[in-house]
């Protein structure tokens, strides 16, 4: 019992180590507009309301004692002083001891913070910090796109931090389902989460219980174990242990942490939730991808359905409604210039000259959007899990014709991905792992030169330019 306390604390203090958001090349993040406050729509504030309200009625009910600074965050937020919730969100940070920088991590947890008002006053700073950073037109056109293509009554995961925090800020009543339920798959190996959803939607939804966490961190620690020793054992074979799974014995214990084993046992968390709400419609915005997910999986607007039954093959018309939908995204913030057709060294170009050199030149793009980090991050982590779902289908598809389709549809959509945002590492590294794949290694080595074009000082895009140019001298003979 001891060993498998240790892991959940440490897995738990992986779920926020992991930024979600997502690393960027060439750009740092976006300082907060300038000014002590931020503009809240009313539909904001009443957010901000009800999730004090939420706050205070479960900690009464839970007897917590909670920091003054919680009510005090709550107030500023709704009030819109973006410099005094920032104050206080870093403060409270600290003393939560979830996060890598947490102070409390090896002095514990200030459980006046940690408690049942910790997951509403976190969906609050997702919120408030998404309109806090670049245009509020760009959040709300990520949010309420999600929103609109969500039917009554499904369950939707939002993985990544305005995945799950503008729906939830945005949605008619995130208390109460309204139109629809929305759960972080990031956090479902983080038993306090799942005690929230539990006491927010344990009436209308199965959420997983204490027992069944239990059993998924134990399974998990089995196989992994298993798989460990198979390695071990089996060293010509292809390895089972995931890249980036840390996984070791020590004291002839299995010890596991890190992203990929949070996200394990998120899948099977995930899955359980999945098979016990049979009735529900399902929908997800990707984070981090989860393996059984895959044969599910279709387009769906910004974000993707997942079906109840694994599909052979994707049908032609969601391929096709998702391309349409996606050069329409594309037009309205990049202009009309990146079609079907259009070759990698025109993407290249336009990266370099309206990210590089700053000049849109005869590219007519949006230029609030193009100097929107976030804006450009989010809608191209959107479109880059899509094409994921294409390449997956390409890497496990026999039949000829569909794999080349796959591959077309993968292709285009990682070219928009990484027009949409040519500093984010997925989009990158996604998209020239499969241009190797497809032997375009050529095609390849241009987009990680346009990369470290953009950033020539960051040591990890050169090393990973030299790596890819290395490859494609070597196709080359």
């Amino acid at each position: 019992m001891k060993q498998h306390c240790l892991l959940k604390l440490a897995l738990v203090l992986a779920i926020s180590a992991w930024t979600v958001k997502g690393a960027t090349l060439g750009r740092p993040a976006a300082p907060a507009k300038a000014g002590p406050t931020i503009t809240l729509t009313p539909q904001l504030k009443a957010f901000v309301k009800a999730k004090e309200a939420q706050a205070r009625a479960d900690t009464q009910a839970a007897g917590d004692t909670v920091s003054p600074d919680v009510w005090a965050y709550f107030a500023a937020a709704g009030q819109g002083k973006w410099d005094e919730t920032s104050r206080l969100w870093a403060s409270l940070a600290e003393r939560c001891g979830q996060y890598a920088s947490s102070t409390n991590r090896k002095s514990g947890t200030d459980l006046s913070v940690r408690n049942a008002a910790w997951q509403p006053l976190l969906e609050v700073d997702l919120a408030v910090r998404a309109f806090a950073y670049g245009e509020p037109k760009f959040a709300e056109a990520f949010g309420l796109g999600i929103i609109e293509s969500i039917p009554p009554g499904a369950l939707y995961f939002g993985g990544t931090d305005p995945g799950r925090g503008l729906v939830t800020a945005l949605c008619k009543s995130h208390v109460n389902g309204e139109p629809f339920f929305t759960l972080t798959q990031n956090a479902l190996a983080d038993g306090t989460y799942l005690a929230y959803l539990r006491r927010m939607y344990g009436s209308k939804l199965y959420i997983p219980t204490a027992e069944d966490s239990e059993k998924t961190f134990n399974d998990y620690l089995s196989d992994a174990q298993r798989r460990l020793e198979h390695d071990r054992r089996a060293s010509r074979e292809p390895k089972q242990l995931k890249p980036g799974e840390d996984v070791r014995m020590k004291d002839n214990k299995v010890e596991v942490s890190g992203q990929v084993a949070v996200m394990s046992i998120n899948a099977l968390l995930t899955k359980i939730i999945f098979d016990k709400n049979p009735e529900r419609e399902f929908y997800l915005e990707e984070s981090f991808p989860l393996d059984w997910m895959f044969p599910h999986l279709t387009p769906h607007g910004l974000i993707m359905k997942i079906n109840r039954q694994p599909l052979a093959a994707l049908p032609e018309n969601d391929v096709l409604q998702d391309r349409t939908f996606w050069t329409k995204q594309v037009q309205r913030y990049l202009g009309d210039w990146l079609t079907y057709d259009t070759p990698v060294t025109k993407v290249c170009a336009f990266v370099e000259q309206v990210f590089g050199e700053k000049e849109p030149g005869s590219f007519h793009c949006d230029p609030q959007f193009v100097k929107d980090d976030d804006a450009c991050r989010e809608f191209s982590k959107l479109r880059s899990s899509i094409a994921g779902v294409y390449a997956w289908r390409l890497n496990n598809t026999k039949a000829g014709a569909d794999r080349e389709r796959m591959a077309n549809e993968a292709d285009f959509a990682f070219r928009q991905a990484f027009a949409l945002c040519p500093y984010s590492p997925e989009a990158l590294y996604r998209y020239v792992n499969l241009l190797l794949t497809r032997g375009r290694a050529d095609d390849a080595l241009t987009l990680a030169e346009t990369a470290h074009k953009l950033d020539p000082d960051n040591a990890q895009v050169e090393q990973f330019r030299q790596q890819v140019a290395r490859m494609a001298a070597q196709k080359s003979h």
